[in-house]
């Protein structure tokens, strides 16, 4: 298979993960997970993501498998390793902004017959901005896409890394819309005070962290 075909292969199978993910994200698809798996409707619908990235990316390495690692100059795999440092430290930093229990959906799990009736997600958190949210807006985002160009040594990690920054950026969108529903003016003026993902200069340490 040529490498126009592969990409455009590759390109369809992360087509469908975002079109799935998305579909599986809408507030009526939700409620249904959440009816059939009750407090473990979160987990579930992260479980169903999980399943279909590793397809996705099994797949894409079958496509791209015998290809040839990128022969790369030492001063260009230096910068590479220092960016995918960086991209984990960022993403330690930056996880402890959040509940990953709750992200997960296990803490939702774990609480069970807690919830109230016919509940089956925990009161909204408080906006976080402290920390790496002070800086920009996506932190975990930031973290990873420097991970995952910091490792692309190879066709299927460097087409693997275009792919979920492409997934990633359209993603923002919706959930940035998400967030103005749930924090109306206090994610507005966060927003228009702290950039994305790029930590430009005019990114001001907001006060406010949880």
């Amino acid at each position: 298979m040529g490498w126009a075909a592969r990409l455009i292969v590759y390109g369809l199978l992360w087509l469908s993960f975002g079109i799935g993910h998305t579909s599986l994200a809408s507030p009526e698809r939700r409620a249904r997970v959440a009816v059939l798996a009750g407090p473990a409707g979160r987990l579930t619908y992260n479980l169903i993501a999980i399943v279909h990235l590793a397809i996705v990316l099994g797949i894409g390495a079958m496509l791209f498998r015998g290809t040839a690692r990128f022969s790369i100059a030492i001063p260009v795999h230096i910068l590479m390793l220092a960016m995918a440092i960086a991209g984990v430290a960022i993403l330690v930093i930056a996880g402890r902004s959040y509940d990953l229990g709750r992200f997960a959906g296990s803490t939702q799990w774990r609480m069970g017959g807690r919830l109230g009736a016919g509940e089956t997600e925990l009161p909204i958190e408080p906006l976080a901005t402290g920390g790496m949210n002070a800086v920009v807006r996506h932190p975990l985002y930031l973290g990873l896409l420097l991970l995952m160009f910091g490792i692309s040594t190879t066709p299927f990690m460097l087409a693997t890394s275009v792919a979920a920054t492409i997934y990633i950026l359209i993603g923002i969108h919706f959930e940035e819309r998400k967030l103005l529903r749930l924090y109306g003016d206090d994610y507005a003026r966060y927003r228009a005070k702290v950039p994305m993902l790029l930590p430009l200069p005019r990114a001001a340490m907001v006060s406010g962290h949880r």
